[in-house]
């Protein structure tokens, strides 16, 4: 088993490049799969989800080259794909099982997703509901668990779709049906969410309406390739964000990073802490926002953080934790019930791992009150989340003794390398393999 260990204290200082953003990533394999011609892609996440993406397309019969970072994708067309010879596997990444059960829908032939331990207790019914609205036949375990078996060859009608809870992977699944459906396919949202998607899409020729928050396409749309930049992930970049604000003596650059702005909230939420955060530099790659982000340290100060950013600081929520226990007076978060359904049940594992280190925490059914004190040493069990794992590494640059964490193996899924990246950083961590 894997573990961190992480002595206490330290400052991060330096310039540095994070991995590409995992959410864009995976879109980019998906599209170019289903786009006519060739597609070159670059600043690919090298970590085991979006790995375990391009198998699945492989598997599927397209033709993918990749060269580290750099990916170039024949693509087959809309309607080119083969059925796969075995299970399509996408090991601990929801955005892959999500995304890919929408196209899948919509094949003529059958198909069988599976995925890790971790994904297979998440729950895929907020998919599959939608979905068989629309004509798609899906047979999961209860629960609407993985493994899920997609019966192909069923025609699918557009639908209009409010969607209960704000879901990027949601709105993205019923968009890919929607390519293969007959009409027109409406997602409505309850709040902003993440809209590569839909950007990505327009790229790829693709006519997408965004308005009042209503997403619409028609289906039997042809894609064609295009190339594709892929900046640096602002879920990864969080993890130095928080880093720096809380350690002394810190000032670090982040090169290159998404600043999309569905996705920025956990600049909005640090800056109304009183982080010391300036954005460098800004241009458009590619469709996407793109910049550089320092972060200085400052003493930063509890807040009630205001719903409407909820969703887009989703992913970014365990670092946010640190940074909120690491502050002056008391942090209140509502109106995140989704992260009890993310790799672990997040609000939980991160309330008891503050515990565990002496940081006073009050559970709620759809989030935390968490009271700023100084962090203590001891063992975390990171419950095999990437995030949880990397939040508590994060943690360590403010305890007063060390900091174990189990269960680490997970952060290849997101983070390659993160540890080296640590490092190199100012962090004082290293591995525990056995």
């Amino acid at each position: 088993m894997t573990e961190f260990i992480c002595r206490p204290g330290g400052s991060v200082r330096g310039d540095i490049r994070v991995p590409g953003d995992k959410s864009i990533s995976h879109r980019a394999i998906i599209l170019a799969s289903i786009a006519e011609g060739v597609s070159d892609i670059s600043g690919f996440l090298q970590g085991e989800d979006s790995l375990n993406t391009i198998r699945a397309f492989r598997q599927m019969g397209v033709e993918i080259e990749r060269d580290r970072d750099r990916v170039t994708v024949t693509g087959s067309g809309l309607h080119g794909l083969k059925p796969a010879p075995a299970d399509l596997d996408v090991g601990n990444s929801g955005t892959a099982m999500r995304l890919l059960l929408g196209l899948l829908a919509g094949q003529k032939f059958d198909s069988r997703l599976i995925g890790d331990a971790s994904l297979s207790s998440r729950p895929m019914q907020r998919v599959l509901a939608p979905l068989q609205r629309m004509g798609a036949v899906i047979e999961s375990e209860p629960g609407g668990r993985a493994p899920l078996q997609v019966r192909g060859g069923r025609p699918l009608a557009a639908i209009d779709y409010d969607m209960p809870v704000a879901s990027a992977q949601v709105k993205s699944c019923l968009l890919l049906a929607g390519l293969y459906a007959s009409g027109e396919t409406r997602v409505h949202e309850p709040a902003p969410t993440r809209d590569h998607s839909e950007r990505m899409l327009r790229g790829f020729g693709c006519e997408v309406k965004s308005a009042d928050a209503e997403i619409s396409m028609h289906g039997g749309q042809v894609l064609r390739a295009c190339d594709i930049d892929i900046p640096a992930d602002i879920s990864s970049a969080a993890f130095f964000m928080v880093a720096a604000s809380i350690a002394p003596a810190s000032d670090i650059r982040l090169q290159h990073v998404g600043i999309n702005p569905t996705r920025t909230g956990v600049i909005d939420i640090l800056r109304l802490m009183g982080a010391d955060i300036e954005i460098m530099t800004q241009r458009v790659i590619g469709g996407e926002p793109v910049a550089d982000i320092r972060i200085r340290h400052a003493e930063l100060r509890g807040v009630d953080i205001p719903t409407s950013l909820v969703p887009l600081a989703i992913d970014e929520f365990p670092v946010l934790f640190v940074a909120a226990a690491c502050a002056e007076g008391v942090t209140r978060l509502s109106g995140a019930e989704e992260l009890r359904v993310k790799e672990s049940d997040r609000i939980q594992a991160m309330a008891d791992g503050l515990a565990g280190l002496g940081i006073e925490t009050e559970v709620l059914p759809d989030g935390i009150i968490i009271q700023g004190s100084r962090i203590g040493g001891g063992t975390v069990d990171s419950h095999g989340d990437h995030r949880i794992a990397m939040a508590f590494s994060v943690a360590a640059l403010a305890a007063t003794a060390a900091i174990r964490i189990l269960d680490c193996a997970n952060v290849n899924t997101s983070f390659p390398d993160f540890v080296g990246l640590a490092q190199l950083a100012g962090l004082r961590i290293r591995i525990n393999d056995g």
